[in-house]
């Protein structure tokens, strides 16, 4: 017995197609079967089948060509993450700690009794127990006229420091009864004049008088000797001793 050929398969596109013919076969048949069928009905029902016909055409187009449908993919929507994130390109600058400056020691407190540093001298003077200098005493003045001449006589003044502290400075005052009556020849000080005052300060030998001891000056009176005596002497400010009233 022959097999029987197999028959050929048929496609979705060809079955709706049968369908389309069969559907337009039984709608012609029942419209031409009536004869109260207006020509409005058949517009309606030719327009009806022309979209029909031109789906089935579009789906078998599309069954026919299935690599022209590309699958539309659809883009994951957004993590938590990314929804929070700043659209723009450019990342949004992380905030950075603030720097701080690293604490610095404090130095340890100095100690009293620590020494100073070495190399290193201290400024203020070490107090030390300070005495007063010992004033000297005051000085006194012995007068004395030592010659006469026929226009002229000599004079001598020992000046005595009675303390035991030396004496460095002292002035001597010798006022004559005129100024017509002149100094000359001075010795152991230095003579200046004013009128018939005559004031004499040590020079470089008599600059210093040591205690308990005296020092001379000399000098002579030039004039007339009649009335002639000084009439004062002082030694800083004391009267001289020896002086005749």
């Amino acid at each position: 017995m022959p097999a029987t050929p197999p028959q050929p398969r048929r496609t979705v596109a060809i079955i709706l197609l049968d369908r389309v013919v069969a559907l337009v076969t039984a709608a012609r048949r029942v419209l031409t079967g009536r004869e109260d069928v207006s020509r409005a009905t058949w517009v309606a029902v030719i327009a009806a089948l022309g979209v029909l016909i031109a789906t089935v055409v579009s789906v078998v187009g599309v069954l026919r060509t299935p690599e022209k449908l590309t699958p539309v993919t659809l883009d994951p929507p957004p993590s938590v993450e990314q929804a929070g994130a700043s659209p723009s390109s450019t990342p949004r600058a992380q905030a950075r700690p603030a720097l701080t400056s690293p604490a610095v020691p404090a130095p340890p407190p100095a100690s009293a009794s620590s020494p100073p540093p070495t190399g290193e001298t201290s400024s203020r003077p070490t107090p030390t127990g300070t005495t007063a200098e010992p004033t000297p005493a005051a000085l006194g003045a012995d007068f004395a006229i030592t010659d006469n001449a026929l226009l002229s006589y000599g004079v001598t003044v020992t000046i005595s420091n009675p303390g035991a502290v030396p004496a460095s400075r002292w002035t001597l005052v010798v006022t004559l009864p005129r100024e017509s009556l002149g100094v000359s020849g001075v010795e152991g000080a230095q003579a200046s004049r004013d009128g018939a005052v005559w004031t004499f300060v040590p020079d470089g030998d008599t600059g210093q008088v040591p205690g308990s001891a005296s020092i001379r000056v000399t000098f002579r009176v030039n004039g007339s000797l009649t009335g002639s005596a000084p009439r004062a002497c002082t030694i800083d400010g004391v009267t001289c001793a020896g002086l005749s009233d």
